[in-house]
Protein backbone atom coordinates (compact mmCIF):
# COMPACT_ATOMS: atom_id res chain seq x y z
CA UNK A 1 0.00 0.00 0.00
CA UNK A 2 1.32 3.43 -0.95
CA UNK A 3 1.87 5.58 2.20
CA UNK A 4 -0.30 8.66 2.51
CA UNK A 5 1.86 11.77 1.98
CA UNK A 6 2.19 14.10 4.93
CA UNK A 7 -0.12 17.10 4.45
CA UNK A 8 1.53 20.48 4.05
CA UNK A 9 0.87 22.91 6.89
CA UNK A 10 2.45 25.73 8.84
CA UNK A 11 3.82 25.45 12.34
CA UNK A 12 0.81 27.40 13.60
CA UNK A 13 -1.35 24.47 12.41
CA UNK A 14 0.86 21.74 13.82
CA UNK A 15 -0.67 18.38 12.87
CA UNK A 16 -1.99 15.97 15.49
CA UNK A 17 0.79 13.43 14.79
CA UNK A 18 3.46 16.13 15.15
CA UNK A 19 1.96 17.53 18.37
CA UNK A 20 1.76 14.06 19.94
CA UNK A 21 5.32 13.11 18.94
CA UNK A 22 6.80 16.45 20.07
CA UNK A 23 5.05 16.11 23.45
CA UNK A 24 6.48 12.58 23.83
CA UNK A 25 9.97 13.81 22.93
CA UNK A 26 9.70 16.49 25.63
CA UNK A 27 8.64 13.92 28.24
CA UNK A 28 11.23 11.27 27.31
CA UNK A 29 14.09 13.51 26.15
CA UNK A 30 14.29 12.08 22.63
CA UNK A 31 12.60 9.98 19.96
CA UNK A 32 14.08 7.74 17.28
CA UNK A 33 14.36 9.01 13.74
CA UNK A 34 12.01 6.28 12.48
CA UNK A 35 9.34 7.55 14.88
CA UNK A 36 9.31 10.89 13.07
CA UNK A 37 8.63 9.45 9.61
CA UNK A 38 4.91 10.11 10.03
CA UNK A 39 5.56 13.67 11.21
CA UNK A 40 8.48 15.05 9.14
CA UNK A 41 7.19 18.55 9.86
CA UNK A 42 8.88 18.50 13.29
CA UNK A 43 12.36 18.35 11.72
CA UNK A 44 11.39 20.84 9.00
CA UNK A 45 10.20 23.32 11.62
CA UNK A 46 13.29 22.81 13.80
CA UNK A 47 11.31 21.36 16.74
CA UNK A 48 13.35 18.14 16.62
CA UNK A 49 17.01 17.90 15.66
CA UNK A 50 19.54 15.04 15.43
CA UNK A 51 21.56 14.46 18.58
CA UNK A 52 25.21 15.50 18.25
CA UNK A 53 26.39 12.11 19.57
CA UNK A 54 23.80 9.93 17.78
CA UNK A 55 22.20 11.22 14.52
CA UNK A 56 19.62 8.38 14.69
CA UNK A 57 18.09 10.02 17.77
CA UNK A 58 16.05 13.21 17.54
CA UNK A 59 16.09 15.57 20.52
CA UNK A 60 13.44 18.23 21.16
CA UNK A 61 14.16 21.92 21.25
CA UNK A 62 12.74 23.46 24.42
CA UNK A 63 9.27 24.90 23.63
CA UNK A 64 10.27 28.34 24.94
CA UNK A 65 13.33 28.39 22.65
CA UNK A 66 11.35 27.09 19.67
CA UNK A 67 8.54 29.56 20.28
CA UNK A 68 11.02 32.46 20.50
CA UNK A 69 12.60 31.49 17.17
CA UNK A 70 9.24 31.27 15.41
CA UNK A 71 8.12 34.61 16.81
CA UNK A 72 11.38 36.15 15.63
CA UNK A 73 10.47 35.09 12.08
CA UNK A 74 7.06 36.70 12.35
CA UNK A 75 8.60 40.05 13.34
CA UNK A 76 9.74 40.44 9.74
CA UNK A 77 6.15 40.21 8.55
CA UNK A 78 4.21 41.78 11.42
CA UNK A 79 1.49 43.34 9.27
CA UNK A 80 0.59 40.02 7.58
CA UNK A 81 1.32 37.62 10.43
CA UNK A 82 -0.72 38.82 13.43
CA UNK A 83 -3.16 35.91 13.26
CA UNK A 84 -0.28 33.44 12.83
CA UNK A 85 1.44 34.80 15.93
CA UNK A 86 -1.70 34.30 18.02
CA UNK A 87 -2.04 30.74 16.71
CA UNK A 88 1.61 29.99 17.57
CA UNK A 89 1.08 31.02 21.17
CA UNK A 90 -2.05 28.86 21.31
CA UNK A 91 -0.21 25.79 19.94
CA UNK A 92 2.71 26.09 22.34
CA UNK A 93 0.76 27.08 25.46
CA UNK A 94 -0.07 23.47 26.52
CA UNK A 95 3.44 22.31 25.57
CA UNK A 96 5.01 24.90 27.88
CA UNK A 97 3.24 23.25 30.83
CA UNK A 98 5.05 19.97 30.17
CA UNK A 99 7.98 19.23 32.46
CA UNK A 100 10.88 20.09 30.14
CA UNK A 101 13.75 19.15 32.44
CA UNK A 102 14.86 16.50 29.95
CA UNK A 103 15.56 19.11 27.25
CA UNK A 104 18.89 19.92 28.89
CA UNK A 105 20.46 22.73 30.90
CA UNK A 106 19.41 26.34 30.44
CA UNK A 107 22.53 27.09 28.39
CA UNK A 108 21.86 24.25 25.91
CA UNK A 109 20.37 26.77 23.50
CA UNK A 110 23.88 28.23 23.10
CA UNK A 111 24.61 25.31 20.73
CA UNK A 112 21.80 24.19 18.42
CA UNK A 113 21.76 21.54 15.69
CA UNK A 114 20.24 22.65 12.37
CA UNK A 115 19.14 19.89 9.98
CA UNK A 116 18.70 20.40 6.24
CA UNK A 117 20.14 22.93 3.79
CA UNK A 118 16.91 24.95 3.66
CA UNK A 119 16.73 25.38 7.45
CA UNK A 120 20.45 26.17 7.70
CA UNK A 121 20.17 28.83 4.97
CA UNK A 122 17.02 30.28 6.52
CA UNK A 123 18.52 30.60 10.02
CA UNK A 124 21.74 32.16 8.66
CA UNK A 125 19.61 34.62 6.69
CA UNK A 126 17.57 35.54 9.77
CA UNK A 127 20.75 36.04 11.81
CA UNK A 128 22.24 38.30 9.13
CA UNK A 129 19.05 40.35 8.65
CA UNK A 130 20.36 43.21 10.81
CA UNK A 131 24.05 42.24 11.03
CA UNK A 132 26.94 44.64 10.50
CA UNK A 133 29.89 42.21 10.14
CA UNK A 134 30.48 38.83 8.54
CA UNK A 135 33.66 36.78 8.93
CA UNK A 136 33.84 33.59 6.87
CA UNK A 137 36.23 30.77 6.04
CA UNK A 138 35.48 28.94 2.80
CA UNK A 139 37.57 25.84 2.00
CA UNK A 140 37.57 24.34 -1.50
CA UNK A 141 34.13 25.50 -2.68
CA UNK A 142 33.95 23.92 -6.15
CA UNK A 143 32.02 20.82 -5.05
CA UNK A 144 29.78 22.84 -2.74
CA UNK A 145 28.84 25.27 -5.51
CA UNK A 146 28.11 22.35 -7.85
CA UNK A 147 25.71 20.80 -5.28
CA UNK A 148 24.10 24.04 -4.11
CA UNK A 149 20.89 25.09 -5.92
CA UNK A 150 21.33 28.37 -7.88
CA UNK A 151 18.53 30.00 -5.89
CA UNK A 152 20.45 29.42 -2.64
CA UNK A 153 23.60 31.01 -4.11
CA UNK A 154 21.57 34.02 -5.28
CA UNK A 155 19.97 34.39 -1.83
CA UNK A 156 23.42 34.24 -0.18
CA UNK A 157 24.77 36.92 -2.52
CA UNK A 158 21.73 39.15 -1.96
CA UNK A 159 21.99 38.98 1.84
CA UNK A 160 25.73 39.72 1.68
CA UNK A 161 25.10 42.74 -0.53
CA UNK A 162 22.31 43.89 1.80
CA UNK A 163 24.78 43.78 4.72
CA UNK A 164 27.26 45.89 2.72
CA UNK A 165 24.51 48.33 1.74
CA UNK A 166 23.84 48.90 5.47
CA UNK A 167 27.47 49.95 5.90
CA UNK A 168 28.65 46.56 7.16
CA UNK A 169 31.89 44.73 6.38
CA UNK A 170 32.71 41.26 5.06
CA UNK A 171 36.03 39.42 5.42
CA UNK A 172 36.46 35.98 3.79
CA UNK A 173 39.31 33.48 3.76
CA UNK A 174 39.68 31.02 0.87
CA UNK A 175 42.14 28.33 -0.14
CA UNK A 176 44.66 29.49 -2.76
CA UNK A 177 43.09 27.08 -5.26
CA UNK A 178 39.88 29.17 -5.21
CA UNK A 179 41.52 32.46 -6.26
CA UNK A 180 40.48 32.01 -9.89
CA UNK A 181 37.37 29.84 -9.43
CA UNK A 182 34.58 31.26 -11.67
CA UNK A 183 32.06 31.50 -8.82
CA UNK A 184 34.49 33.31 -6.54
CA UNK A 185 35.67 35.70 -9.27
CA UNK A 186 32.07 36.52 -10.23
CA UNK A 187 31.18 37.20 -6.60
CA UNK A 188 33.84 39.87 -6.15
CA UNK A 189 33.14 41.42 -9.52
CA UNK A 190 29.57 42.10 -8.34
CA UNK A 191 29.84 42.84 -4.61
CA UNK A 192 30.04 46.53 -3.72
CA UNK A 193 31.09 47.86 -0.32
CA UNK A 194 33.57 47.15 2.47
CA UNK A 195 34.50 43.63 1.37
CA UNK A 196 37.90 41.91 1.42
CA UNK A 197 39.15 38.40 0.68
CA UNK A 198 42.45 36.65 1.37
CA UNK A 199 43.75 33.15 0.71
CA UNK A 200 45.95 30.49 2.31
CA UNK A 201 47.31 27.13 1.19
CA UNK A 202 45.27 25.44 3.94
CA UNK A 203 42.23 26.66 5.84
CA UNK A 204 39.87 25.15 8.41
CA UNK A 205 36.43 23.70 7.66
CA UNK A 206 33.70 26.16 6.75
CA UNK A 207 33.07 28.83 9.38
CA UNK A 208 30.62 31.74 9.43
CA UNK A 209 30.73 34.33 12.22
CA UNK A 210 28.04 37.02 12.39
CA UNK A 211 28.67 40.17 14.47
CA UNK A 212 31.13 38.17 16.62
CA UNK A 213 28.15 36.80 18.57
CA UNK A 214 26.88 33.85 16.48
CA UNK A 215 28.82 31.21 14.52
CA UNK A 216 27.81 28.42 12.16
CA UNK A 217 29.98 25.34 11.53
CA UNK A 218 29.29 22.05 9.68
CA UNK A 219 28.21 19.09 11.82
CA UNK A 220 28.73 16.40 9.16
CA UNK A 221 30.78 15.88 6.02
CA UNK A 222 28.12 16.81 3.43
CA UNK A 223 27.09 19.91 5.46
CA UNK A 224 23.42 18.93 5.70
CA UNK A 225 23.81 19.35 9.47
CA UNK A 226 25.19 22.49 11.08
CA UNK A 227 25.80 23.80 14.58
CA UNK A 228 24.53 27.25 15.51
CA UNK A 229 26.92 28.42 18.25
CA UNK A 230 26.22 31.31 20.61
CA UNK A 231 28.50 30.37 23.52
CA UNK A 232 30.74 33.43 24.22
CA UNK A 233 33.87 31.34 24.92
CA UNK A 234 33.55 29.41 21.65
CA UNK A 235 32.79 32.57 19.67
CA UNK A 236 35.91 34.20 21.13
CA UNK A 237 37.96 31.15 20.11
CA UNK A 238 36.59 31.22 16.54
CA UNK A 239 37.22 34.96 16.15
CA UNK A 240 40.80 34.66 17.46
CA UNK A 241 41.50 31.76 15.07
CA UNK A 242 40.07 33.75 12.16
CA UNK A 243 42.07 36.88 12.99
CA UNK A 244 45.34 34.93 13.19
CA UNK A 245 44.72 33.17 9.88
CA UNK A 246 43.74 36.50 8.32
CA UNK A 247 47.09 38.06 9.25
CA UNK A 248 48.93 35.10 7.66
CA UNK A 249 46.87 35.11 4.46
CA UNK A 250 47.70 36.64 1.07
CA UNK A 251 45.47 39.54 -0.09
CA UNK A 252 43.17 38.37 -2.85
CA UNK A 253 40.54 41.10 -3.18
CA UNK A 254 40.45 44.02 -3.78
CA UNK A 255 44.12 43.64 -4.74
CA UNK A 256 45.67 40.27 -5.45
CA UNK A 257 49.32 40.05 -4.46
CA UNK A 258 51.58 37.78 -6.50
CA UNK A 259 54.60 37.00 -4.31
CA UNK A 260 57.97 36.46 -5.98
CA UNK A 261 59.44 32.99 -6.37
CA UNK A 262 62.88 32.91 -4.72
CA UNK A 263 65.27 30.40 -6.26
CA UNK A 264 62.58 29.32 -8.72
CA UNK A 265 60.45 27.79 -5.94
CA UNK A 266 56.87 29.07 -5.93
CA UNK A 267 54.88 29.54 -2.70
CA UNK A 268 52.67 26.60 -3.75
CA UNK A 269 55.72 24.37 -4.19
CA UNK A 270 57.00 25.42 -0.76
CA UNK A 271 53.68 24.37 0.77
CA UNK A 272 53.96 21.01 -1.00
CA UNK A 273 57.58 20.66 0.11
CA UNK A 274 56.57 21.10 3.75
CA UNK A 275 53.99 18.31 3.44
CA UNK A 276 56.45 16.05 1.59
CA UNK A 277 58.97 16.40 4.42
CA UNK A 278 56.21 15.37 6.86
CA UNK A 279 55.85 12.13 4.87
CA UNK A 280 52.41 12.66 3.34
CA UNK A 281 51.28 10.84 0.19
CA UNK A 282 50.36 12.63 -3.03
CA UNK A 283 46.66 12.06 -2.29
CA UNK A 284 46.88 13.61 1.17
CA UNK A 285 48.86 16.59 -0.16
CA UNK A 286 46.26 17.20 -2.86
CA UNK A 287 43.41 17.03 -0.34
CA UNK A 288 45.15 19.31 2.18
CA UNK A 289 45.86 21.96 -0.46
CA UNK A 290 42.51 21.73 -2.25
CA UNK A 291 43.78 20.50 -5.64
CA UNK A 292 43.39 17.31 -7.65
CA UNK A 293 46.08 14.67 -7.37
CA UNK A 294 47.27 15.17 -10.98
CA UNK A 295 47.99 18.87 -10.30
CA UNK A 296 49.78 17.96 -7.07
CA UNK A 297 52.04 15.52 -8.92
CA UNK A 298 52.86 18.13 -11.58
CA UNK A 299 54.01 20.52 -8.83
CA UNK A 300 56.02 17.75 -7.16
CA UNK A 301 57.72 16.93 -10.48
CA UNK A 302 58.61 20.60 -11.05
CA UNK A 303 59.95 20.85 -7.49
CA UNK A 304 62.07 17.74 -8.03
CA UNK A 305 63.41 19.13 -11.32
CA UNK A 306 64.29 22.48 -9.73
CA UNK A 307 66.19 20.80 -6.87
CA UNK A 308 67.79 18.15 -9.13
CA UNK A 309 66.17 15.19 -7.37
CA UNK A 310 66.07 11.75 -8.97
CA UNK A 311 63.93 9.95 -6.35
CA UNK A 312 61.31 10.61 -3.69
CA UNK A 313 63.75 9.89 -0.87
CA UNK A 314 66.38 12.18 -2.38
CA UNK A 315 63.76 14.91 -2.83
CA UNK A 316 63.02 14.97 0.90
CA UNK A 317 66.75 15.24 1.65
CA UNK A 318 67.27 18.04 -0.91
CA UNK A 319 64.30 19.98 0.46
CA UNK A 320 65.90 19.91 3.90
CA UNK A 321 69.30 20.94 2.54
CA UNK A 322 67.91 23.74 0.32
CA UNK A 323 66.60 25.83 3.22
CA UNK A 324 63.43 26.73 1.31
CA UNK A 325 61.23 25.83 4.28
CA UNK A 326 63.07 28.31 6.46
CA UNK A 327 62.61 31.24 4.08
CA UNK A 328 60.29 33.98 5.21
CA UNK A 329 57.10 34.52 3.27
CA UNK A 330 57.73 37.59 1.09
CA UNK A 331 54.11 38.69 1.59
CA UNK A 332 54.48 39.13 5.36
Amino acid sequence: MTPVPHPEHGVENLCAAGTELYARALREGYVLGVDAEDAPCLVDFGLLHPAVTDPDRLEPVAPAVALHRMLRITEERIADERRREARLAEVFEPLLRIDGRRTGADDSSMISVLSGLDLISRVIGQTMAAASELLAIQPNTSDRHARTPPTVLVEAFDRDQALLDRGGRIRTLYQHTQRHAPGVVARYERLRGDVEARSLDEVTERLIIVDRTVAFIPANKDRTLALEVRHPALISFFVTAFDRLWRLATPMYPEAVQPPSPDGITPRQRAIAALLVEGHTDAVIADRLGMNIRTARVHIAKLAATLGSESRAQLGYLIGQSGILGQEDPTE
